[in-house]
């Protein structure tokens, strides 16, 4: 089932997660996948989330991933909590694309949905690839306020930043 604007965000969402440190800020440095609870982490918080097919693909980490990079002071400004990125890679590689595009201080969450299972029970993974598919959903306190998916291969529309700044 879809999430839908006014549509309360599920209960049970867990995704993989290394938390950003400095030690550990080094593309060749590995932290510790941990659990990270997105139900209980944003039930009081207005959230941002978007995701991608697959870290380190071309329209991901050109057109997607930079421009959430770049409007982030919009986005905490129009009182946004939490951004961030989802996409079926494991949480080592989502690391690693966060620091790649220099991302700290968890300024912008590199979440892993191993097997995109959040996606497929949402109903937006990529039927040909198993993947995540390309989506944004807000979140404000435990509901769903925008939902959009983008289904054309390479296109970011509704799963901008733009189109999500649009809607704050």
């Amino acid at each position: 089932m879809a999430l839908n604007p006014g549509d309360s965000f599920p209960s049970d969402i867990t995704f993989q997660y290394i938390p950003w440190t400095e030690e550990k800020g080094k593309i060749t440095s590995c932290g510790i996948p941990i659990n990270y609870n997105a139900s209980t982490e944003w039930a009081d918080k207005k959230v941002v989330l978007f995701s991608v097919p697959g870290a380190f693909t071309p329209t991901c980490s050109v057109n997607h991933l930079p421009r959430y990079i770049e409007t982030l002071p919009t986005l905490k400004a129009k009182g946004v909590d939490i951004v961030a990125v989802v996409a079926f890679n494991d949480a080592f590689v989502m690391s690693a694309w966060g620091k790649a595009n220099e991302v700290k201080n968890d300024d912008i969450l590199f979440l892993s949905d191993p097997d995109a299972q959040f996606s497929k029970r949402i109903g937006w993974a990529d039927a040909s690839t198993g993947r995540t598919g390309r989506y944004a959903l807000v979140i404000d306190h435990g509901k769903v306020s925008y939902a959009q998916i983008d289904t054309q291969r390479g296109v970011v529309t509704g799963s901008g930043a733009d189109a999500v700044l649009a809607s704050l």
